[in-house]
């Protein structure tokens, strides 16, 4: 049977597993192979996701499970996402739906977000999460490489309300060396598919000399979707098989960055001590909205929120945020 959760659309059966090695086939229909584990369950700040438009300052449960569709050679979380998945359960917990969304509730979580790994690897389980979340008034937010079919993309947008698609690189070349895909053509299109569904940001992990030429294609593109999308832009600190590359000079990049600024009004880059590009400025009289710091490695953090309604305190432009700023220990309730 063929799986239809990502491009790849792999044949299952006969002890084929597909590329994620996170279906099969039982009782004639594809399932799941692990449903209801969990890689992790912690606490974080919805900034070191990194989600700067959605609920700012909120509390998330951060969760994953295992498998990936992609092989990055650069992944940061190669040992769960390119891990067999058998070998990694004696280690995951056993959760189901209820329990998960009680957990969040009892840390004082305002929503939960999927950040490990890819979630179309383990839909069904997100789903039945989300629809308990749902009724605990809860949202929930992914991390997604958008390597997905549009009918698994449709329930992505069913089970996320906040989105973050990392939009690696164009070039084919770059996609079969770097991220093990033929091409980036269903990840454009899941972009703007979801971009007219959920609330969409997008991340591009650099890589000096390999897809920091791309960055003006990649700002136009997003401009073209809605030039209102944030886009982060990582500087990236490879992993894997990439150890021994360098890292990204900031000064070089950020000059490559001065160019699509006058493209896209929130474009952040981050991923480093200190940067001094993680705040919200209003497109209209350049106030400074949303002001933010970073620790480096998923170490964002609100400092001061001057919106007013999700707007610019001194003009009135209207700030593109999903949801309301969210007080760290407001138990839930928006400010």
């Amino acid at each position: 049977m063929r799986c239809n959760y990502c491009e790849w659309r792999c044949e299952l059966g006969n002890g084929n597993y597909g590329v994620c090695r996170m279906y099969h086939v039982a009782d004639g229909v594809i399932k799941e192979r692990f449903p209801n584990k969990w890689c992790t369950y912690a606490v974080s700040r919805v900034e070191s996701v990194p989600f700067y438009h959605a609920y700012p300052g909120s509390r998330s449960m951060t969760i994953g499970t295992a498998g990936c569709n992609m092989e990055c050679r650069y992944c940061a979380n190669a040992f769960i996402a390119r891990e067999d998945p058998v070998r990694m359960q004696d280690t995951m917990y056993e959760f189901e739906p209820e329990e998960l969304v009680r957990m969040a509730v009892k840390r004082g979580c305002h929503n939960i977000v999927f950040n490990v790994n890819e979630p179309a690897v383990s839909l069904p389980s997100l789903l039945a999460v989300s629809k308990a979340a749902k009724k605990a008034g809860i949202p929930m937010g992914c991390l997604t490489n958008a390597y997905t079919t549009e009918k698994s993309t449709e329930l992505l947008a069913e089970v996320f309300s906040f989105i973050n698609i990392s939009l690696k690189g164009l070039a084919p070349e770059f996609c079969r060396e770097y991220l093990g895909v033929p091409n980036v053509k269903p990840v454009l299109r899941n972009i703007e598919n979801l971009a007219a569904l959920s609330h969409v940001e997008v991340t591009t992990p650099v890589i000096q000399s390999v897809n920091d030429n791309e960055l003006d294609l990649i700002a136009t593109f997003l401009a073209d979707v809605d030039r209102n999308i944030p886009w982060h832009v990582f500087r990236l600190l490879p992993e894997y098989k990439m150890k021994e590359v360098k890292y990204p000079n900031i000064a070089a990049i950020n000059t490559v960055l001065e160019k699509s600024r006058r493209l896209l009004p929130y474009i952040y880059f981050h991923n480093f001590v200190g940067s001094d590009w993680v705040n919200t400025i209003c497109p209209q009289c350049g106030r400074a909205v949303i002001e933010r710091f970073s620790l480096g490695c998923g170490g964002d953090k609100l400092s001061h929120y001057h919106c007013q309604d999700n707007s610019c305190p001194d003009c009135g432009y209207k700030i593109n945020i999903h949801g309301k700023r969210v007080a760290w220990n407001a138990g839930g309730k928006a400010i």
